[in-house]
């Protein structure tokens, strides 16, 4: 089977045939302007985009007799092997392996913590970086010559995997190791939107003054905490990045693999940037279903929405959901149009409202206090406004007046990170 024909089914399995499953890829060769191409004529343009792995004839003889350490998981691939494979049937010596939230294979429910082990297939020790520590030791990284980041991002600063690549820069730049970064897409790249980070709310799920959806890829973003002096004590790392090939940030891009147990399909990454703020409410995202951040529910919004789900507790998913063998009702936004997400470039705060405005007991709706399974949502969206904005009825426009200058600022300073137009 081709890489093309994969590529397609692919796209197929992860959306069902949905508008949102598709990959816009813009080369030089008479290929659209990727503002100009819809989804209905996808399969015209698809297979050109090459990400930085798969480029190993730019980076292998970089690799030639130098001991190597990966920082991967499962959306580490080249075509349908992953990354640590290809490269030891090519010769490279790979000495150990790191792996992030969900761990290296990618069999972790979000926020479970990740032990060391030893690779099954491989027989590579492999380290987790969400466990005991969240960076390599000096320990971890003395045989190591070469530090190798290749983790797919959606691109959005409360997915912890830009965390991850912050802390392996901070502990390249401490221990003088250099990190070769293989660059991928961004699927919310088309848009820059949300409030910047309060510096007073910074978490796990958030550490810099980025918005919601940062626009950027890893590999920028990697130039991004080297510019502007956020790695610790400002230090710099050592960087040499392998870029994404065809690419441009307006191209729609389906992964060819989950990047995380609960965004599985195409849908559910493109409506993540605002579905994961209800995880600091009492709204359920559909964790616990086999199509999490792709519907919304409550129990005692039962009578107000004719949609309903019951969420159960899913081994490698969600194991204890919010509501857990309770019916919710709300929203179903499985069929909400791709290009319309697209278009709209924005974060959807009209559900959020909407949900609020819905709930009948409101002073439950923020309190993340009342449920483990809850984020706190001022952590969540970096600002402690905008909680209170939708308690006292603000609109849409008044909210997002109130992102500003800090986001258009933003914009200004991103674009000298910029890899690709």
């Amino acid at each position: 089977m081709s890489r093309y024909t994969h590529l397609i089914l692919a796209a197929c399995l992860l959306v069902g045939l949905s508008s949102s499953a598709q990959q816009i890829q813009v080369g030089k060769n008479n290929v659209p302007d990727p503002k100009k191409v819809s989804v209905e004529n996808i399969d015209k343009v698809r297979g050109k985009i090459r990400t930085g792995a798969e480029q190993t004839e730019l980076y292998l003889p970089y690799l030639k007799g130098k001991r190597i350490g990966m920082v991967v998981n499962p959306t580490s691939i080249i075509g349908n092997t992953t990354v640590v494979d290809s490269l030891l049937a090519l010769g490279v010596k790979i000495v150990k392996i790191f792996g992030p939230e969900h761990g290296f294979r990618g069999d972790a429910s979000a926020g479970i913590h990740v032990d060391d082990s030893i690779d099954e297939k491989t027989g590579i020790p492999a380290i987790s970086l969400y466990g005991k520590h969240h960076k390599p030791s000096k320990e971890d990284l003395a045989d190591v010559d070469l530090l190798i980041y290749d983790i797919q991002d959606v691109g959005v600063r409360f997915y912890t995997y830009i965390n991850t690549l912050q802390h392996v820069m901070e502990a390249c730049a401490e221990n003088n190791k250099e990190l070769l970064i293989l660059d991928r897409p961004n699927p919310n790249g088309y848009y820059v939107d949300g409030p910047i980070l309060d510096s007073k709310l910074k978490s796990g799920i958030g550490i810099n003054p980025i918005p919601i959806t940062h626009g950027l890829t890893i590999a920028e973003y990697a130039q991004m905490l080297n510019g502007e002096g956020w790695l610790a004590n400002k230090a710099v790392c050592k960087i040499k990045i392998i870029k994404n090939a065809n690419y441009m940030h307006a191209m729609p891009y389906v992964l060819p693999v989950k990047p995380s147990p609960n965004l599985n399909t195409a849908q559910s990454i493109l409506l993540y940037p605002t579905l994961c703020l209800f995880e600091g409410t009492i709204i359920s995202q559909g964790r616990g279903t086999y199509f999490p951040f792709s519907i919304l529910g409550n129990p005692d919004l039962k009578g107000k929405y004719k949609f309903s789900f019951t969420p159960k507790g899913i081994k490698g998913m969600s194991e204890t959901p919010l509501h857990m063998d309770m019916e919710c009702y709300g929203l179903d936004l499985r069929q909400y149009s791709a290009n319309k997400i697209r278009r709209d470039a924005k974060i959807n705060l009209s559900w959020l409202i909407e949900m609020y405005n819905a709930y009948p007991y409101k002073e439950k709706f923020f309190d993340f206090k009342q449920s483990k399974q809850m984020g706190n949502f001022d952590k969540l969206a970096g600002t402690y406004d905008l909680k209170q904005q939708i308690i006292a009825g603000k609109t849409e426009e008044e909210i997002r007046q109130s992102w500003e200058p800090g986001l258009s600022q933003y914009k200004i300073m991103r674009k000298k990170y910029l890899l690709y137009q």
